[in-house]
């Protein structure tokens, strides 16, 4: 008999999850519960590689992501103080070619009203708003979640998605399981214009990248090339509760914390409307299958291996999670449910961790100073595009 499924969370990782597991072929019925009092999505864009988007196209999502996404030309970095071209990877054809998938970039809310609207059509469970779960019960048959407003409920089940600050993670039997996340002492600010209110020289089809001390910033199209996102990420005092992933900022607060950039990027940093920002935190690579399931509980996304974003994989690895998840339990009924997800974890917590360390490392070169820094420029400049393609990451 199909499983009863619960899932925490009802973000970009819970729904891809939802949808995975009513799309694959135990066609399990699926219970999303989010404690917003809508399904909906903050943020801005979401950079999703060949392994992201090749997984959607498994989903039957190919047509929808495809009218919503940018497809950039190329990716280009940057000194961020000269602006001199440091290195460049072509996307756009060659990275269909090379690895049978595009590269897109889309906005958060866009993605998430697509796979909203899938789950939705799908129609094998239910979508529960305004649900703030505050307790997690098992058994050896049944998992039971209720909430803050004294509502339960039970199914075989139970996966949570509820990202970093996750309360399903915290019921998981490891050591690390109740430890709050690291807070990484970057702060990140993002802005969204609509690229014809911009000025001619500032808009772009292609994904920038500007890289300066302590610092670096990422400029891309997203709906459809009409828009442009743009991002900035500094070693700065975190920015308010680090809970709060949507603060008001503003270009002063931004400027006071990473100084002054070379013209070229400061022209665009000061011709965005509005700036929001939010503390970085992560945790430490996942350490064993153990940290992404036991029993009839499993983790997601950010609620198993939240990371820095210098690898522009949070969402890729998120919906990585919930094709994988279904494909564990695709032929498992409720009773399989504990070795289904056991399976799902020993395939998915290696490459979640390898993903987590590397983007770890990522920030460590973006940022470098001095003589490291001096290295990583005549590197990009000598290997290019070999030294920015990610074949282990985008084949994978």
């Amino acid at each position: 008999m199909p499983a009863h499924i619960l899932v925490a969370g009802g973000g970009i990782g819970g729904l891809a999850t939802a949808l995975a597991l009513s799309s694959s072929r135990g066609r399990h019925r699926v219970d999303v519960f989010e404690q917003a009092a809508v399904f909906g999505e903050i943020g801005a864009g979401v950079q999703l590689g060949p392994n992201a988007t090749r997984r959607l196209q498994q989903l039957d999502l190919s047509p929808g992501l495809a009218a919503i996404a940018a497809k950039p030309e190329a990716l280009v970095v940057h000194s961020a103080g000269s602006g001199a071209v440091l290195a460049r990877l072509p996307l756009g054809d060659a990275m269909q070619q090379c690895y049978g998938a595009p590269y897109f970039c889309v906005h958060r809310a866009d993605l998430h009203a697509l796979l909203l609207d899938a789950v939705r059509a799908r129609g094998t469970g239910t979508l529960v708003t305004g649900a703030r779960l505050e307790l997690v019960e098992t058994s050896d048959d049944l998992v039971c979640v209720s909430s803050a407003d004294a509502r339960a409920w039970e199914g075989e089940a139970l996966v949570g998605a509820d990202g970093l600050w996750s309360l399903v993670r915290q019921q998981m039997d490891t050591p690390s399981a109740a430890e709050p996340p690291r807070v990484t002492g970057h702060t990140a600010w993002r802005a969204l214009a609509r690229q014809s209110d911009l000025p001619a020289a500032l808009r772009r089809q292609q994904v920038d990248v500007w890289l300066g001390p302590q610092l670096h910033a990422v400029a891309y199209p997203v709906r459809g090339g009409e828009w442009l996102n743009v991002v900035v990420i500094a070693e700065s005092a975190p920015a308010g509760d680090a809970r709060d992933w949507d603060q008001t900022s503003s270009i002063a607060a931004l400027q006071q914390a990473t100084g002054r950039s070379g013209i070229a990027l400061q022209a665009l940093l000061e011709a965005m409307p509005g700036w929001r920002a939010w503390t970085l935190s992560d945790r430490a690579p996942v350490a064993s299958a153990a940290d992404m399931a036991h029993e009839r509980v499993a983790l997601v996304g950010d609620a198993a291996h939240p990371m820095v974003p210098y690898l522009a994989q949070g969402a890729g690895m998120a919906i990585e999670d919930a094709v994988a998840l279904a494909d564990a339990l695709a032929d498992a009924g409720a009773a399989d449910v504990p070795h289904a997800f056991a399976r799902y974890a020993q395939a998915r917590w290696q490459r979640n961790a390898q993903v987590q360390a590397r983007a770890r490392r990522n920030g460590e070169v973006f940022h470098a100073t001095g003589a490291v820094r001096l290295a990583r420029d005549l590197a990009m400049r000598t290997l290019g595009a070999r030294l920015l393609d990610q074949p282990w990451l985008y084949g994978g």
